[in-house]
């Protein structure tokens, strides 16, 4: 499947160049994350790379997974994100995190993984095929022109739009800490479903929980939204 095949991918890789530009962003993509892991190290040592994809324990290929890079004009890392492709054969993806949710844990945290639970909601009971995780999200917002921008819709839907173009996935889920949901950050990115307390993550020695809420989408809300008009998405 080619960008033209998508329709709408020209149409979106120009405003997404368009508005890149304006804000003096650069996008490196990459499926080497041994590569992607030493550029963490050298523009972000205080937020290493989470366990998701981390090639040491996951079998990262181009065929399944890659990595998105953003740099100022200074050359300093500002973005990041990735997505790793899951194969859930006959399970639902309910079924699947039930035993693995353990593998996708906040970064940072020192955490009780044996209290932590995850809770399935209708949606992760009905997601099925191949379903795209996506992590490792990160924008600087210390750059006045960056923070407030509206830059981060772009980004999500470039996203999209690279895993349409590499996986063609039947579903994209990740996860998000719910004082992160409360401000909108997934209806920014272009998620059109968010299921509430899917995981609880307690804190190691500690009686406080963070809880994350479950986003996705499917390929067909995948197109919906990336077929939507450009000034809409950019404002």
């Amino acid at each position: 499947m080619t960008i033209q095949e998508l329709g709408f991918g020209a149409q979106l890789i120009a405003a997404s160049a368009e508005i890149f530009d304006r804000y003096g962003v650069r996008l490196i993509t990459g499926t080497d994350f041994n590569e992607y892991h030493r550029a963490l190290l050298k523009h972000r040592p205080n937020q290493p790379l989470g366990a998701p994809f981390d090639p040491t324990i996951h079998k990262m290929s181009a065929k399944n997974s890659f990595w998105i890079i953003g740099y100022d004009a200074d050359d300093r890392m500002v973005h990041t994100q990735a997505m790793r492709l899951i194969d859930l054969g006959t399970q639902s993806l309910a079924d699947f995190m039930r035993a693995s949710f353990r593998q996708f844990p906040p970064v940072g945290v020192d955490l009780d993984l044996d209290a932590s639970r995850y809770r399935p909601g209708p949606g992760a009971r009905r997601i099925r095929g191949t379903a795209a995780y996506h992590g490792e999200l990160w924008l600087d917002d210390s750059n006045p022109e960056i923070r407030g921008s509206g830059l981060s819709s772009m980004l999500g839907h470039f996203a999209f739009m690279t895993a349409l173009h590499r996986f063609n996935p039947d579903h994209v889920f990740g996860f998000v800490a719910r004082p992160v949901a409360y401000k909108g950050l997934a209806e920014r990115l272009g998620f059109m479903h968010n299921e509430p307390s899917a995981v609880n993550w307690h804190m190691a020695e500690s009686t406080k929980v963070l809880e994350g809420f479950m986003v996705y989408m499917s390929n067909e809300d995948l197109r919906f939204v990336l077929g939507l008009p450009m000034h809409e998405m950019a404002a």
